[in-house]
């Protein structure tokens, strides 16, 4: 997935991704007070595979919209949603 998309002629650019990389997963985490397992349940990670990505494993991009998605601001998840979306003709 590119970090632009073409449409119409006119390029978008994706919104900045609230989450890059695990040591922002785990502080948002915490500061929601939920364990791995309740917090990565809800984008359907394993509490492993999440223990790996807060230890320094890459986030893949899916994961990372996922994330952004789940638990950032309604602003944020509509704009990427927007961006997403494809333009209507």
């Amino acid at each position: 997935m590119s970090d632009s998309k073409a449409t119409a002629g006119k390029t978008k650019k994706q919104p900045a991704l609230r989450f890059k990389t695990g040591s922002e997963v785990q502080e948002h985490r915490k500061k929601l007070g939920l364990n791995q397992s309740e917090f990565w349940s809800r984008i359907s990670v394993t509490q492993s595979g999440g223990s790996r990505y807060e230890s320094g494993r890459n986030i893949p991009k899916p994961v990372q919209l996922l994330l952004h998605l789940t638990y950032g601001s309604e602003k944020q998840a509509q704009d990427l949603l927007a961006w997403l979306r494809p333009e209507k003709t």
